[in-house]
């Protein structure tokens, strides 16, 4: 009998090592704090977003800037600099300048540019005009250039600042702009103002001007319908909607203009349309990362004077950044 017990006692021991060598196997591993943690997306910047400007353009200014600067010299300096969509007038100017301060060698060459392009950028406001009650902001400008997403972007900063902010959905001709709108807003928490579809842009917006002053909001942001700069009549309904908010003891501070940092030389186009029908008092270029011509804010600012006072970098919120004229030249040419 005292065999069997031993037997059993045996057993019993045996499959509990086991069991615990199994459990040991199988039980989770503490997790690697340092292996596994998320990763913090590194702040968006000028220079991230002009990479690859900043690559296409100093694969042509390295080779120039080698010896004393000749007529071949200032040839490719124009042909670098219109590469990089800075723009004839802007491109022009910018080299008969250099070339008269009669640089003798390559550092002082480079020297000149930098400092010449840097005063395209000089004497401007860049500052959001945040005047009035509320203060309102109207966004113009073509479709697909990224102006919702800018207005979502703008309205999250503005609440950020604990200025509170509502949207105004001016754009009643498609219901995919205002749907999209609802979509930010929801996200972000900010309240929004939608007209029917087919409606009059001006009176949404009159209304939404008068709703943000009941509801003690501080900031009003309009979208409009993404306008073709070449239609007249569609651009004299965004001088509407502008003169409108203008009334009885209201004021519109920012009319800014978005537009796509990929489109080229037609942003100076688009640019001189919008300010003639609305009086464009700011630029937002957006998709810069994704361009290797970001130059066109030099086109924009040399030949129309109106001061870029956004950019956008990238998808995130944050990455609409301030217009930095002194980061923005060392991103385009690398630093002095």
């Amino acid at each position: 009998m005292l065999l069997v017990v031993l037997i059993v006692v045996a057993a019993v021991i045996v499959l509990a090592a086991a069991g615990f060598v199994l459990w040991r196997r199988r039980r989770p591993r503490p997790t690697d704090v340092r292996r596994d943690a998320p990763t913090v997306p590194a702040p968006a910047t000028l220079e991230g977003g002009l990479a690859r400007t900043r690559r296409a353009l100093g694969e042509r200014l390295a080779g120039l800037f080698g010896g004393r600067p000749d007529a071949a010299f200032w040839s490719a300096l124009e042909e670098a600099l219109l590469a990089a969509d800075v723009g004839v007038a802007a491109t022009v100017g910018i080299v008969d300048r250099v070339r008269a301060r009669a640089p003798e060698d390559a550092a002082a060459a480079r020297s000149a540019l930098r400092d010449e392009v840097a005063a395209v950028f000089s004497g401007r406001d860049r500052s959001l005009a945040l005047r009035g009650d509320p203060a309102v902001i109207v966004v113009v400008g073509v479709n697909g250039s990224g102006k919702t997403t800018t207005i979502a972007k703008l309205a999250a900063q503005l609440q950020g600042r604990g200025l509170p902010t509502l949207l105004a959905a001016a754009d009643t001709f498609r219901d995919a702009a205002t749907e999209q709108l609802g979509v930010w807003a929801e996200r972000l928490g900010v309240d929004l103002v939608a007209g029917q579809q087919g409606g009059d842009p001006a009176a949404v917006a009159f209304d939404a001007r008068q709703r943000a002053r009941a509801r003690g909001k501080r900031v009003l942001v309009v979208d409009t319908a993404g306008r073709l700069h070449s239609k007249h009549n569609l651009m004299e309904e965004l001088g509407k909607v502008v003169r409108v908010l203008s009334r009885d003891g209201g004021e519109v501070g920012e009319v800014l203009l978005v537009l796509d940092g990929t489109t080229g030389q037609n942003a100076v186009a688009q640019a001189r349309a919008f300010t003639a029908a609305v009086g464009v008092t700011g630029i937002v270029l957006t998709k810069l990362d994704g361009t290797a011509r970001g130059g066109i804010a030099v086109a924009v600012e040399g030949e129309l004077g109106i001061p870029v006072k956004l950019v956008g970098v990238g998808e995130r919120v944050e990455d609409l950044l301030p217009f930095d004229p002194e980061a923005f030249v060392d991103a385009l040419l690398g630093g002095s």
